[in-house]
């Protein structure tokens, strides 16, 4: 078999003396040639988490650490994983208005999205139609960018009647399936209607009820940002 020109292999092994002398220890895997991301012992950058949500994941009435997203960051940091999260909650916010906030949030550049609203679609009356559509745009929006969407549901008012209370609850599951996202059902599960978990308002959970949260969703979420941890870029 013919191997290169003789004139050529004195340039080649000065080109592979010189990789070498740039490498701590002669290591051609440490060389400033490798992309860092490759070099052994270089952690990888943190996987930013957008929680995108209203005053539930906003945390109202409550210091910033006593949010569920803070607790899980916390949780998920003590445990190893190299995180950035945000917490993008904001009292009173609607799907619209979660829609209308997307290109801030993706110019965060996330890894993962965590979508909690509809809440107050719900509690306004809102028709469900364009809540359902809102969200779809949200979770589309966010896998073409790149990111993985992670869905929290809501369950509706009985107080607002069985037709209402019925499209509205199957929004989530459908969305979930059509879309191939991750779901949490109802983000307050065993949650309203319990003194010790609520606020006065009988709504927005206490310091332990945003612990019970990230207890309930943390299943559901951790896989997908040790997935994203471990996926580089």
């Amino acid at each position: 078999m013919l191997g290169p020109p003789k004139s050529y292999v004195a340039p080649m092994l000065l080109v592979v003396a010189l990789i070498a002398a740039c490498s701590p220890s002669g290591d051609p895997a440490l060389s400033p040639m490798v992309p860092a991301s490759q070099r052994p012992g270089v952690p990888a950058a943190p996987v930013r988490i957008v929680f995108l949500g209203d005053s539930l994941t906003a945390g109202a009435g409550l210091g910033p650490e006593e949010s569920f997203p803070s607790v899980l960051a916390a949780s998920w940091k003590a445990a190893g994983l190299s995180v950035d999260v945000i917490n993008a909650g904001i009292s009173g916010d609607t799907t619209g208005g979660g829609l209308r906030r997307l290109d801030w949030v993706l110019g965060q550049e996330p890894g993962v999205v965590v979508v909690e609203l509809g809440a107050n679609d719900m509690l306004r009356g809102l028709p469900v139609e364009p809540a359902e559509k809102n969200l779809r745009s949200i979770v589309t929006r966010c896998q073409t960018a790149g990111a993985t969407v992670v869905l929290l549901g809501i369950r509706a008012d009985p107080r607002l009647g069985p037709h209402y209370v019925a499209a509205f609850d199957e929004m989530y599951s459908r969305l979930a399936t059509e879309l191939a996202v991750p779901l949490v059902p109802y983000l307050l599960d065993g949650i309203v209607g319990d003194a010790t978990l609520t606020q006065v308002d009988g709504l927005h959970p206490t310091a332990a009820g945003h612990r019970r949260i990230a207890t309930l969703i943390g299943a559901t979420i951790e896989p997908v940002v040790r997935a994203r941890t471990a996926t580089p870029g």
